[in-house]
């Protein structure tokens, strides 16, 4: 007989939900893919020293760097010290060079791991911001730590180029000056401001068309040095239309976690590459389904990747930018940590409904891996959390 509980619904009633989900088998050995696959890994946050969860949270690095082994047997690439891990919103530039450290040492005793560093201006506050060149010091910063490490860098938007810029040519400048620099190609990142209200107008204006033609002309004046650039606007049709117009040989990398399915599967043409934050929470599903796409088996990768999508649009509703939450409270039921508790207290950002939601659709996306540990920590949550 399968497992229930009682869950509440939004009418302050209670039902008795009976699982359905069947759990996803692992790989014995890292699968093969098609597409370049980044997971955004988040970080584990270690309660028992916390001090001063909101102004420096303790992380509990074994934990942290066991969930990156868990992403890498399971085939992706990882996306460091990116907002998933909760840059700018509970992890500052010194926890993310502690992460960033730790995760390249990492990597080097794990055949074939790779992974990408976000290094953007996080150190640097915008209100303290005086100049374009206080944003490219503050770049040139990050880039040379991530380098001197070892890593590749992403480039992460940046919330004082988005304060001090008064025009696309400011960032043409910014950038051009960054990329003249780096060793390696970088994969730029635009990140839409339904995941932080700070980067509203970035790339020097706020209607799509303009700022498409901004960030095309900042990669063809530094093609050699952009490898691709991920794109986070939950808007389809935007990421088709940046896509259709990328240089040959500069990747488009999704960040949607609201159409990653379809975008990554592609128009029989084109296809986009993967930079995910669901990644994070829905491993072995994306990791089967990308394995069945490079076999040729299409029909399978929509069966396994199309029943997370609802789950990911749940945990990527308004507001979007605190939808850390919903990925730590689905590694906390799947045995990745002990407890839910997030950097700067960040679970208190969803509320019980929205949390019993995806424990629905978690079920009935087969992301929850071990059920009866899911059943009894979703039982406790809900007796300390919602009486």
């Amino acid at each position: 007989m399968s497992a229930t509980l009682p869950l509440p619904r939004a009418d302050g009633s209670l039902e008795i939900y009976r699982l359905t989900g069947t759990p996803i088998v692992r790989p014995q050995t890292p699968p093969v893919f098609n597409r370049i696959a980044y997971a955004a890994a988040h970080v584990v946050s270690d309660p028992l020293r916390d001090l001063d969860p909101w102004g420096h949270p303790a992380i509990d690095w074994e934990r942290t760097m066991a969930f990156r082994h868990h992403l890498w047997a399971l085939g992706f690439q990882i996306a460091e010290a990116m907002d998933t891990s909760q840059r700018g919103m509970g992890l500052d530039w010194t926890g993310a060079q502690e992460l960033i450290r730790r995760s390249l040492t990492e990597a080097r005793t794990v055949p074939g791991a790779d992974l990408a560093c976000g290094a953007g201006t996080d150190h640097l506050a915008p209100a303290d911001t005086r100049s374009l060149d206080d944003v490219i010091r503050a770049y040139e910063t990050q880039i040379g730590f991530v380098e001197q490490e070892g890593g590749r860098s992403i480039m992460m938007a940046s919330r004082a180029l988005a304060r001090i810029a008064k025009s696309p040519d400011d960032y043409r400048k910014v950038y051009g000056r960054i990329l003249s620099q780096t060793k390696d190609k970088v994969v730029l990142h635009w990140l839409g401001d339904m995941f932080d209200p700070q980067l509203k107008g970035y790339w020097g204006a706020e209607d799509f068309d303009t700022a498409l033609d901004t960030v095309l002309s900042i990669i063809e004046e530094n093609q050699t040095k952009v490898e691709g650039i991920k794109i986070s606007l939950l808007d389809n049709a935007c990421e088709i239309a940046l896509r259709n117009r990328l240089p040959d040989g500069v990747l488009c990398f999704t960040g949607d976690d609201f159409n990653y399915a379809e975008l990554i599967e592609g128009d029989g043409k084109k296809y986009s590459h993967a930079l995910l934050g669901i990644f994070d929470a829905v491993a072995p599903s994306a990791s089967k389904a990308l394995a069945s796409l490079a076999a040729g088996d299409v029909e399978t990768f929509r069966a396994v990747i199309e029943p997370t999508v609802p789950l990911s649009r749940k945990i990527f509703e308004a507001p979007t930018q605190y939808y850390k939450a919903g990925v730590v409270f689905l590694a906390w039921l799947n045995g990745h940590q002990r407890h839910f508790t997030m950097p700067a207290g960040m679970q208190s950002a969803r509320g019980v409904l929205h949390y019993a939601e995806i424990f629905r659709l978690a079920d009935k996306a087969n992301v929850l891996d071990m059920q009866e540990m899911a059943v009894e920590r979703m039982k406790a949550f809900l007796v300390t959390q919602g009486g």
